[in-house]
């Protein structure tokens, strides 16, 4: 049989091109988002928070279910980073503000006070990669401006929306300052520079310094450095007149949450000891904002716990803070949920996994939040 392979050809060609049409239309909708009327959030324990991690997920359904899901469990706080490198990524002036806005806006529809963190640094406020190096936590002394002025663009669009920021992440870790050494008069100077910007543009705003890392690492570590001493020297800089809150951290790892706190311990209770150190230099008015905690319970990590127990200590945590600690105005346990699988240990500390579904110690929360009684299954 006489067979024309040239014409063949160019019905396969014409059929593909069919499908590569048909492709749009054969594919599921994208789920459609409403925005509907404002909801309150349902507690009898308004100090709880989570930590969420909006700032890499794409679809917005996701950044509303997300949203959601902390509303229904009780949780009144969330704080979530809003990257300086994502919102002023080119240059000096030139903004994106649509992903955070679809965030604030969603938070605002489920009744959740929303804590800012801000930091991260575009490529155009670095050092030329040709000639040096950086990561987006780099920031020399001369650009400081330029992140006040992001800081001020940020409150005055949010003014009345967002009234609580968080200035940088960590910045005892040499990591999170650009692999450098860590320098806590550096770090002042930043939040004041900070402050006054985010003051001029809102009066109102409550800035929180710190978001310190709880660890043990002496002066002149290569790591970090101790979060007690860099809270001392911070005020000795001058810190007490440039932040309205202090931000800290406080990790549990395999203690229980009313384990007493000591000076080379690294436990949940550690945040009295920065506290002290407020008291100390006159600061005993300011509020504490826990804005990272928690407990993990990855089966072979050495700083986890079981899930039983990270169950228990993580709802014996939040109550401890609401009993103990009147000073202490939220507690945000990291984190509530990824976009996506990390693959590591991180994923032990979610409350709910990337596909949506509630782990125990989201159930856990949710009954805490209702004073219903919690039910923990050993495992």
């Amino acid at each position: 049989m006489w067979y024309d392979l040239g014409m063949a050809r160019g019905r396969v060609f014409v059929v593909v091109l069919l499908l590569v049409a048909l492709l749009p239309r054969l594919a599921p909708p994208r789920p459609l988002v409403v925005v509907g009327p404002p909801q309150t959030v349902e507690t009898r324990h308004p100090l709880v928070g989570v930590h969420t991690r909006l700032t890499d997920e794409v679809e917005e359904w996701k950044v509303q279910r997300t949203l959601e899901m902390v509303r229904e469990m009780g949780a009144p706080w969330i704080v979530e980073f809003f990257p300086w490198a994502y919102i002023e990524p080119f240059k000096a002036g030139e903004f994106n503000w649509g992903p955070t806005d679809r965030v604030i806006r969603h938070a605002e529809a489920q009744g959740l006070t929303v804590i800012a963190r801000l930091g991260a640094v575009p490529a155009w406020a670095r050092p030329d990669p040709d000639e040096q190096p950086t990561t987006w936590n780099y920031l020399d002394r001369a650009r400081y401006g330029d992140f006040a002025a992001f800081v001020a663009a940020f409150v005055a669009r949010y003014r009345g929306r967002v009234n609580h920021i968080i200035i940088w992440n960590e910045p005892n870790l040499s990591f999170e300052w650009g692999y450098r050494p860590v320098d806590p008069e550096g770090y002042t100077e930043l939040l004041a520079a900070a402050y006054d910007a985010a003051k001029a543009a809102n009066p109102e705003v409550v800035v929180l310094g710190g978001a310190l890392a709880p660890t043990l690492e002496p002066e002149g570590s290569a790591a970090g450095m101790n979060d007690l001493r860099y809270l001392e020297r911070m005020y000795a800089a001058g810190a007490g007149a440039t932040m309205d809150g202090l931000a800290v951290h406080a990790y549990g790892w395999a203690s229980p949450p009313e384990e007493p706190p000591a000076a080379g311990v690294i436990n949940f209770r550690r945040v009295e000891l920065l506290r002290e150190i407020m008291d100390a230099h006159g600061d005993g008015e300011k509020r504490v904002y826990v804005t990272e905690a928690g407990w993990n319970d990855h089966p072979r990590w050495t700083r986890a716990v079981r899930p039983a127990q990270r169950v228990a200590y993580t709802v014996d945590a939040y109550r401890y803070a609401e009993e103990a600690w009147p000073w202490v105005e939220m507690v945000a346990m990291w984190a509530f949920r990824f976009p996506a699988p990390q693959r590591s240990y991180a994923d032990y500390f979610a409350f709910v996994a990337p596909d949506f579904t509630p782990k125990q110690i989201y159930q856990a929360v949710e009954a805490f939040a209702r004073d219903d009684v919690i039910w923990v299954e050993e495992q």
